[in-house]
């Protein structure tokens, strides 16, 4: 097959890799991919997010697919573009991705759809939000409406630091229009996990479990991130909970979907929080719930997920965005796999960029993969372009075994200011 892959990160790389690992070999390239992609496809001068141009591309070159990693395009509405032009895409209509879009219609379709998850209301005025805390109690939740790059989502533990994030969304426009609404949400104890399920729109497959690390220090400390690390599979998600987040949470969304008009196609993600036993129980009076849903491939998960599959990954995104998908689509292997973020010094603040990265070759030789998140040539040099920089991907029959070999391959890697977590994969270790 002929196929482009809209992105340039990490998640974009992994998606490459494991179709460049099908059992028959594809033409692939990436729009605009990254130094990482260019060994494995032909990257392509066009942005992600350039609808127009990305379209004007399959146009021209009439791709058996592309599949879309990023949230944004996907908001923008290029699987709708595609559509138009008989190009099959893996990825939601806009209708579709406004599940990321807006968290206020993402509720709206869980209470709809019974799913369970966090109480939440939805305000515009300063005032009428900041008096609604109190019936929330503390922690609490205040989430901007629309996307904001993974930095929208504030805990707060004080009252003062909810009136702060209220204030910083509806007063000083902190988000831009991604915060001209905000929800304050009941706080969900307990452990957080992802679950990728794969639907065409009436049927679902889920991809092995996962839990990412969104803080920037050891222990979970410091501002959230778009990921420091990732495992799969998630201890925490037990057997026994899979047909229940299947039957209850991912199946009545795409139905609720399906029923408002729009054939959900692609990725749908759900973010979720289990509580642990004799743990408060939500307000949903589940165990199991929805922290939020995206709209894509998670990033780092994907890294620690994909690596984890078998067959022809091809087929099966194909298979999703023309509506036959089947359970066969997806093989998992017994392996375990564990990411491990490098990211520049300063992140997930101001950080430079150009710092020339060594050691890339000596870290494949470990057996460990590498895969690009914020990288690009600079003659012959690989130099960071992003804050998060490469995700190092381990693989075994432990998580134990999977997490040495990543950080083996990390050990190999330098570059100016480098700065990594040391404990990824730290909760499942708890466990034993």
């Amino acid at each position: 097959m002929k196929i482009l892959v809209v992105g340039s990160g990490g998640r974009e790389h992994a998606i490459t890799w494991r179709l460049a690992n099908d059992p028959v070999k594809h033409d692939l390239f990436c729009a605009p991919g990254n130094a990482g992609t260019a060994a494995i496809a032909t990257n392509v001068d066009v942005g992600a997010e350039d609808v127009a141009a990305v379209t004007a591309w399959a146009r021209a070159n009439n791709p058996d697919l592309v599949v879309v990693g990023p949230e944004a395009p996907l908001v923008k509405g290029l699987v709708d573009e595609l559509s138009k032009i008989g190009i099959p895409a893996f990825g939601p209509v806009a209708s579709g991705a406004k599940m990321e879009g807006s968290k206020r219609f993402a509720k709206e379709v869980m209470d709809a759809a019974g799913v369970p998850t966090g109480k939440a209301e939805v305000y515009t005025d300063p005032a009428a939000a900041k008096a609604a805390l109190a019936k929330f109690g503390l922690p609490v939740v205040i989430k901007a409406d629309g996307l904001a790059a993974g930095k929208g989502v504030i805990v707060a533990e004080t009252t003062a630091q909810a009136e702060e994030a209220i204030d910083d969304m509806l007063v000083a426009n902190k988000f831009g229009s991604a915060g001209a609404e905000v929800l304050i949400e009941e706080f969900l104890d307990g452990e957080e996990c992802s679950i990728l399920a794969m639907t065409d729109g009436e049927t679902a497959v889920l991809l092995p479990s996962s839990q990412d690390h969104k803080r920037i220090f050891d222990g979970d400390k410091g501002p959230n991130t778009g990921g420091m690390g990732a495992y799969s599979p998630a201890p925490v998600v037990t057997d026994d909970m899979l047909p229940e987040i299947k039957e209850k949470i991912i199946l009545p969304v795409v139905r609720e979907l399906k029923k408002r008009g729009t054939t959900y196609r692609g990725i749908l993600y759900a973010g979720l929080m289990i509580t642990p036993e004799g743990g408060k129980i939500a307000l949903s009076g589940s165990k199991v719930n929805v922290v939020e849903f995206n709209a894509r491939f998670g990033d780092p998960e994907t890294e620690a997920v994909l690596v984890r599959l078998g067959g022809s990954f091809a087929d099966a995104l194909l298979h999703a965005a023309t509506g036959r998908l089947k359970d066969e689509d997806i093989v998992v292997k017994d392996e375990v796999a564990a990411t491990v973020i490098i990211s520049s010094g300063g992140y997930p603040g101001s950080y430079e960029k150009g710092k020339v990265i060594s050691g890339l070759d000596e870290a494949a030789k470990t057996g460990a993969i590498v895969f690009h998140c914020g990288t690009k040539m600079s003659g012959d040099d690989v130099v960071t372009s992003g804050g998060r920089v490469l995700s190092v991907t381990g693989m075994g029959a432990t998580i134990r075994e999977a997490v040495d070999k990543a950080y083996a391959a990390v050990g190999c890697i330098s570059f100016d200011k480098m700065f990594y977590r040391k404990d990824i994969a730290h909760r499942a270790f708890d466990r034993n």
